[in-house]
């Protein structure tokens, strides 16, 4: 049985929360896999696994989250460098991160977070770099996407899955020293992707409609999500499958 501790830094009221969301989406990507997805409120409780708890788990997840990861809120540079001492003290262990937490990592490892120009929204076709086609086994993939801000460019460690003209830096692996030059999914040290392959249409559209009613979202961009919300997804089929191949589960195709 495979055991991650879920990293909590938002909420999703609308839909249970976010542990709900993410155990639908595992079990959707590896029906029949048992798991145990153990979530820490890193944001209310600032509770995170102790050493050794962190030798159980196979994986520390991050979730999305309405915050900037480029602010300095206590919360935020306390996860920024409890993240940045488990890559250090705990070489082993894998990191799976989601948008925000794509996003802290990338700080975390000396990158940086930043407000973009535009927002990037609902199912969106990522240019795969040639490692991502390889690790994803697809020529193209599209992606749930719900972000403003971005990481504007690659820390020197990691290497580049994707991007799009909007965001550079879609997705990012880091590979355990040991593997090379084989770089397999099950040879990842860590895995970040800029959108939510753990978002489905209806939970884009309900953020939509909230964020563009309190006038977050602007209005051209929520009619272009409009035009764009029954695209096709593959946030479980390919990435949530890639997810668990990282975890050293073999998964079917979809």
């Amino acid at each position: 049985m495979s055991r991650i501790a879920l990293l909590v830094t938002g909420a999703l009221p609308a839909f249970g929360d976010y542990h709900a969301v993410f155990t639908a989406f595992l079990a959707a990507a590896a029906p029949g896999h048992e798991f145990e997805l153990v979530a820490y409120d890193v944001v209310h409780k600032m509770e995170y696994p102790s050493d050794d708890e962190l030798g159980s788990f196979d994986a520390l997840m991050y979730t999305g989250s309405a915050s900037n990861a480029f602010d300095d809120a206590e919360w935020i540079t306390t996860l920024v460098a409890f993240t940045a001492r488990v890559v250090d003290e705990h070489p082993r262990l894998k990191l799976i991160g989601i948008c925000f937490g794509h996003q802290i990592i990338a700080r975390a490892l000396g990158g940086s977070c930043v407000r973009n120009t535009r927002w990037e929204i609902g199912p969106t076709p990522l240019d795969l770099t040639p490692l991502g086609k390889s690790l994803f086994g697809v020529d193209t993939l599209t992606i749930q996407q719900m972000h403003r801000d971005h990481v504007p460019f690659l820390p020197s460690t990691l290497d580049l899955l994707a991007s799009t003209p909007t965001s550079p830096i879609q997705g990012f692996v880091r590979f355990f020293p040991s593997s090379a030059p084989t770089h397999t999914l099950a040879n990842i040290h860590i895995f970040s992707v800029q959108g939510h392959p753990e978002f489905t249409e209806p939970i884009v559209s309900h953020l939509v409609a909230a964020r563009a009613q309190s006038g977050i979202v602007p209005p051209d961009v929520a009619a272009d999500y409009e035009n764009r919300r029954n695209w096709a997804n593959d946030g479980v089929g390919v990435v949530g499958r890639a997810v668990w191949r990282v975890l050293g589960v073999e998964v079917g195709q979809g």
